[in-house]
């Protein structure tokens, strides 16, 4: 099933982008939340944010004025855990333009400090949705109808997982946004992770030190990078003015365009702002344009901005001023132990009502989904009543229209244009596809068919390679097996049967009584020797040891077999025939 299901909304996509000017990419779109909310951008923000506990609304009408249903729909609730680690939990819908998912967001995000301002934050974001056909999905002629999949509910689980490196003012960020997908309903992979959604983003914060505004606000630019699989790459860039009053935010998307915001925040708590994003492609210049509202309510305890250190020289103190202020400090030190303790009285109670709270806010947006169930079941049954009485309506029409032979004649007539007409728009989509399908097959072949080139070359360059070591190790070997001046040294080739190597020998006996002495003596020194008879000369040799080669056998000669034979040795060569 949910094969099928992801072909027909690959058909719908393919129709949709060859009617339509552009077609509309199924990320989240939410490249403009690098503050505010911005959880959805990358979930290790949260463990940055200034306010200890918040609750945030993003919306976003794509394409359209904000009299209509929002796309996008995001309210979340984040409280920190602890001055490292924070907790989030919110509802989700949103409309890919083909489906329309709604259910819940889980985030987590925690922060590791190393030395020399060096930060990492690790976050996640686990969706938990209901996936169904929306009422507002991709057509491509109001008069074709197409054979869509019936209005099924499945269950999706999806992780998306972020990390964020911080050094200084640099960050650098990292996140997919489905990572992993699981289908509860039919217990498969849900299709719609198998091709990675992955975003890139490298931030740098800028302080200002301007009038009012000194050790207050900062100036942040991003870039990202974003790629969404069948569609382009998305390269953008966002810049915002941060103070503790207001906010502006300027920025571009390769695909959707130029955008411009700004807000206020209002004692010291809410915060309230809009934005909007206009196509600058040929594709999207007609498109109304895309309005997001985003607003915030900090009712927790505020995490202060870093202020820019001054660099001027310290002053010196007098004596009297040093012992004064150590006074100071201890009476400081007593009433901030009192004010510890209070606090800390004050932080347990404020956690429990915030846990209670937390769970009202949970039932609240259960509530809150259910009715818009409802909403949503509701619509349908309008939507199918109405349908009823076109349909009657068309019946209406259609019986008054037989009374009249001559308008049914051309009735007739036209209906058979319009048909042939639908026929060869079929036709031609059929053709397209075909053509689309031919082409991509074709490039394929001659990707695989440059890989393959490439990689005989490299078999063939190694091969070389190997060639040359080996003729530079037989050039080198060569040169070693050259006697030396003074050396005595003997070679034969292939005789008696002997294993081809460099043999040590110790000593060459005529007699074999002189022989068996000679190696009795040996074994009684734990030396171990061997021996071999030469047939051409009738003698037995003695000898130490063999090596594979004469650097062994003339270190072994020259260290007088590692200082166990004392006597005199040579190196007799036996050559492969």
């Amino acid at each position: 099933m949910p094969k099928a299901k992801l072909s027909i909304l690959f058909f719908l996509i393919a129709c949709a982008m060859n009617s339509q000017e552009v077609g509309l990419p199924l990320d989240l779109r939410q490249h403009n939340l690098t503050s505010s909310n911005s959880v959805l951008f990358n979930p290790a923000f949260s463990s940055n944010y200034e306010s200890s506990q918040s609750i945030g609304l993003w919306t976003r009408w794509q394409w359209q004025m904000i009299d209509g249903d929002p796309t996008t729909l995001f309210l979340n609730y984040t409280g920190r855990l602890d001055d490292s680690s924070s907790m989030g939990v919110g509802f989700y819908q949103h409309n890919t333009g083909v489906y329309l998912n709604t259910g819940g967001v889980v985030n987590y995000s925690r922060t590791y400090d190393f030395a020399d301002n060096v930060q990492i934050s690790l976050g996640i974001n686990v969706f938990a949705y209901l996936n169904q056909l929306a009422d507002d999905r991709f057509q491509i002629d109001p008069q074709i109808q197409l054979p869509l999949q019936s209005n099924t509910e499945d269950f999706i689980v999806q992780i998306a997982p972020g990390i964020l490196f911080r050094y200084d003012k640099l960050s650098l960020g990292l996140v997919s946004e489905n990572l992993i997908g699981y289908n509860i309903t039919t217990k498969e992979n849900s299709p719609f992770s198998a091709d990675k959604i992955i975003l890139g983003t490298v931030g740098y914060v800028f302080p200002l030190s301007v009038g009012e505004l000194e050790n207050s606000a900062f100036i942040s630019p991003v870039i990202y990078f974003k790629a969404i699989p069948g569609f382009s790459k998305q390269i953008g860039l966002n810049t915002s003015l941060i103070t503790n009053r207001f906010w502006a935010q300027a920025g571009y998307n390769s695909f959707y365009g130029i955008s411009i915001g700004g807000g206020g925040k209002f004692f010291n708590r809410f915060s309230l702002g809009v934005l909007a994003e206009f196509g600058t492609e040929s594709g999207l210049k007609e498109k109304d344009p895309t309005f997001e509202l985003v607003t915030s309510f900090d009712f927790g305890r505020i995490k202060p901005r870093k202020k820019i250190k001054s660099f001027e020289e310290p002053k010196e103190e007098s004596l009297e001023e040093i012992a004064e202020n150590e006074k100071i400090k201890d009476e400081l030190s007593k009433a901030e132990t009192l004010a510890l303790k209070k606090e800390k009285q004050q932080q347990a109670k404020e956690l429990k009502r915030k846990t209670r709270d937390s769970l009202a806010l949970v039932k609240k947006e259960a509530d809150l989904a259910a009715d818009l169930k409802k909403e949503q079941n509701r619509k349908a049954d309008s939507i199918s009543r109405s349908k009823q009485k076109e349909a009657l309506a068309l019946q209406r029409i259609t019986k008054q229209k037989r009374l009249d032979s001559i308008t049914a004649a051309n009735k007739a007539k036209s209906i058979a244009e319009v048909n042939k007409q639908k026929e060869q728009v079929r036709q031609d989509s059929i053709k397209k596809a075909k053509e689309a399908d031919a082409l991509a097959d074709a490039q394929q072949k001659e990707i695989q068919r440059k890989v393959d080139s490439i990689n005989a070359i490299k078999v063939a360059a190694e091969a070389a390679a190997k060639e040359k070591a080996r003729l530079a190790e037989i050039a080198q070997k060569t040169e070693e097996d050259k006697p030396q001046a003074g050396e005595k040294y003997e070679e034969v080739v292939g005789e008696d049967g002997l294993t081809p190597g460099y043999y040590l020998i110790a000593n060459v006996f005529g007699t074999k009584r002189y022989f068996d002495a000679f190696m009795a003596d040996l074994n009684k020194k734990g030396l171990q020797p061997k021996s071999f008879f030469r047939s051409r000369n009738k003698y037995n040799y003695v000898y130490l040891e063999r090596y594979d080669t004469m650097g062994e056998a003339r270190k072994a000669r020259d260290g007088k077999f590692n200082g166990r034979y004392a006597e005199k040795t040579w190196i007799y060569r036996v050559v492969a025939k």
